[in-house]
């Protein structure tokens, strides 16, 4: 498959009520293991790599060792590849797009929160960069943008339809409200905002076919699948060190 073919391929699965599961990945092997388990995209979590790489989330990892990351599983894999770039790592659009093209992803999350404050971006503001970055990128990225109002301690439905419709009218193809798992609020958010959803899956939220019914376009699972990766490695570590055999 072509960048254009991968990027195509990755836009049209993302489908209301029948949507593309991405169990996020940290590196190239589980990004391997993902393929072999019949998925039909990969997503990197920004957060996962970041502890695999030894930094924190919040782009703490430096930009040239995230996208030396991201093209490692972009070389292990078949199917199209959507990396999490958290907020650009300070880079301006279009130098971006170029590395993000470089690595050989077609797509990317793209969250309105300035890792330098903590705060939200301006919507008006993260609207023009995510323009900016398709239109350097042209139609072979594919845009999740991420909406980080539920992320907050009072959120406003309001408000993340607004920034969703935004950053949709700007050039995103899917709308990432982070944060958000009450079932009625994910129904009405997906009604009024009239673009593709995507949800993070973790304890408490709907299930994944109950999402389905309620019109998401798209479901990742963040850091949580490398959390438990990683906690399970931590008893097996344990076992060895009390003398007994981890299998």
């Amino acid at each position: 498959m072509t960048t254009t073919d991968k990027a195509s391929a990755l836009r049209a699965a993302h489908v209301p009520g029948s949507p593309l599961i991405l169990p996020n990945v940290w590196d190239a092997a589980s990004a391997r293991a993902v393929q072999e388990a019949g998925f039909p995209a990969v997503a990197t979590g920004s957060a996962a790599v970041a502890r695999v790489l030894g930094y924190e989330d919040g782009e703490g990892t430096p930009v040239d060792e995230m996208m030396a990351a991201v093209s490692r599983i972009v070389r292990a894999v078949d199917v199209p590849v959507t990396a999490d770039v958290e907020r650009g790592y300070g880079l301006k659009p279009a130098e971006l797009a170029e590395r993000l093209a470089a690595t050989g992803a077609v797509g990317c999350n793209l969250e309105d929160t300035d890792p330098r404050t903590g705060t939200l971006v301006d919507p008006g503001a993260q609207a023009e960069f995510l323009a900016e970055v398709r239109a350097a990128a042209g139609r072979d990225l594919v845009i999740n943008a991420r909406v980080d109002v539920y992320l907050r301690g009072r959120p406003s439905r309001q408000e993340a339809v607004e920034r969703g419709r935004r950053y949709l009218e700007a050039g995103a193809d899917c709308v990432y409200p982070i944060g958000l798992g009450d079932e009625a609020e994910i129904e009405a958010l997906v009604a009024e905002l009239g673009g593709p959803v995507n949800i993070l899956f973790r304890p408490g939220t709907p299930s994944l076919g109950r999402l389905a019914e309620l019109g998401v376009a798209r479901i990742s699972f963040g850091g949580g699948l490398h959390q438990a990766a990683h906690a399970y490695a931590q008893s097996l570590f344990a076992k060895v060190k009390e003398g007994h055999s981890p299998y």
